[in-house]
């Protein structure tokens, strides 16, 4: 019986014909064989521009490959910041809302004008299938910012975490030990750090245009308290995992019914979800003062108990002896996240909406340009805090809102709460980062995480 042959008949008659030829094997006849033995037809080989980064087009392997989490209204502003990045490709959201996620695959298919934005509902899921995405924005609420962050960086993504970026020191702390160990780079999003009215302020003061810096005022926000709510809203039936998945919402924080509202943003002012009125706007203009004066590697270590329910006029001191003061009110600007620094020769205030900062002596605003673009020389930074992210993410630099900035105004915040909480004055040892002989205090360093999201 003839042999069996295995290999089809057009197969097998292309390869006779290489196996066949004794002629010297030149070039040309190398390629022609090839071409019989892999059916190949000789067409012309085009590759667009856009991949060789002609006409202004960023080449594929120069693009940053980004994803989001929890992309509601705050989120959706940030996102629309990064889109216009031509080295930026933005390609999935995780939400626990498929009516979020929906809504941000609109936006991004939109911008890209395909339908390629890959949606995910499950964090860990996202997580472990997407190891194409570089860097991750995250715009949760606040009981999700250290927890997503944390888990996004063990997986090898750069970070971009809306503030208030943690909910307690200890959640602060896994953050900068993270970025540490596992060498990402992260921003969080106190963005008027960035932007040139406050950094003219900055500026002011770090060169001593206003003398000797004795006192910084710092906004909180006009609304809720800082006294949270420890009770809940009523049970509500829970909707389709698919429609709203209660668990991934919750996250980290204690079981809860469901109830819709909180996935509208009523829960601010709970204290399983918040942080409070002092930290709404203080994670903003604590950094901003903390790193106008020089206090980003450490945090306020007094805190004086006002008998309010807001925390409006509590007086903070620093180590170097500064006073920032938290208010409440505008009496000393107008505009949301305002901050003032006063000094022996002047003041200057700046809150959003200024077309220039507030100074004591008009003589003070004769060098704006020329500080703002010193500053920018010196420290290689943009007017533009999504593009420090993505020049970092590519040189590996510390961003301006790095996580030691990020988690030392934000233990200022958890401070100044846990002072009104237990309704007294308190002294914080920066250095171990614990209150002075207060054990009650120490406590309310941390909080109970829920399994399994344990960071």
């Amino acid at each position: 019986m003839p042999e069996h042959n295995t290999l089809s008949g057009n197969r097998q008659s292309k390869l006779s014909a290489l196996t066949s030829l004794s002629a010297p094997l030149t070039r040309r006849g190398f390629l022609k064989r090839a071409a019989v033995a892999t059916g190949a037809i000789a067409v012309p080989c085009l590759i667009p521009g856009s991949a060789l980064g002609l006409n202004g087009a960023v080449p594929p392997s120069e693009r940053i490959i980004l994803g989001g989490m929890g992309v509601g209204g705050r989120g959706t502003g940030v996102l629309n910041w990064m889109l216009p990045e031509k080295d930026v490709q933005f390609v999935a959201i995780c939400d626990a809302k498929k009516s979020q996620r929906e809504a941000i695959k609109r936006l991004v298919d939109g911008k890209y004008e395909n339908k390629d934005c890959k949606m995910y509902r499950d964090m860990r899921e996202f997580l472990a299938t997407r190891t194409d995405i570089d860097a991750l924005l995250i715009a949760t609420g606040d009981r999700w910012h250290a927890t997503a962050a944390t888990m996004a960086m063990r997986a090898g993504k750069d970070v971009y975490s809306e503030k208030p970026s943690s909910m307690t020191v200890a959640e602060g702390q896994a953050v900068v030990a993270a970025a540490k160990r596992y060498g990402r780079i992260y921003q969080t999003g106190t963005q008027r750090l960035s932007e040139d009215n406050f950094t003219f302020a900055n500026e002011l003061l770090r060169t001593g245009r206003l003398g000797k810096v004795h006192t910084v005022r710092a906004h909180i926000a006009p609304w809720d308290a800082a006294e949270m709510k420890f009770d809940w809203l009523p049970a509500e039936p829970e909707p389709p995992k698919d429609e709203v998945d209660w668990d991934q919402w919750l996250g980290p924080c204690p079981w809860r019914p469901y109830n819709s509202a909180y996935t509208r943003g009523g829960w601010r002012g709970y204290y399983d979800f918040h942080t409070s009125c002092i930290g709404e706007w203080g994670a903003h203009t604590f950094a901003q003062c903390q790193f106008a004066i020089g206090a980003t590697d450490t945090s306020a270590i007094q805190y004086g108990y006002v008998n309010n329910p807001t925390g409006d006029g509590m007086v903070t001191v620093f180590p170097n002896g500064v006073k920032m003061v938290l208010s409440r009110g505008d009496q000393w600007w107008h505009g949301s996240c305002g901050v003032r620094y006063e000094g022996t020769e002047g003041w200057v205030a700046v809150a959003d909406g200024y077309s220039k900062p507030e100074v004591s002596n008009p003589a003070l605003m004769a060098d704006f340009s020329k500080l703002v673009k010193d500053y920018m020389a010196r420290t290689e930074r943009p007017m533009s805090h999504v593009r420090n992210l993505f020049d970092c993410i590519k040189s590996r630099r510390l961003t301006v809102a790095n996580p030691e900035v990020m988690h030392r105004s934000m233990s200022t915040v958890h401070a100044a709460n846990i002072c009104m909480w237990l309704k007294r004055d308190m002294k914080y040892d920066s250095v171990k980062e614990e209150f002075v002989n207060d054990v009650e205090a120490n406590r309310l360093r941390s909080r109970a995480q829920r399994a399994p999201w344990i960071i």
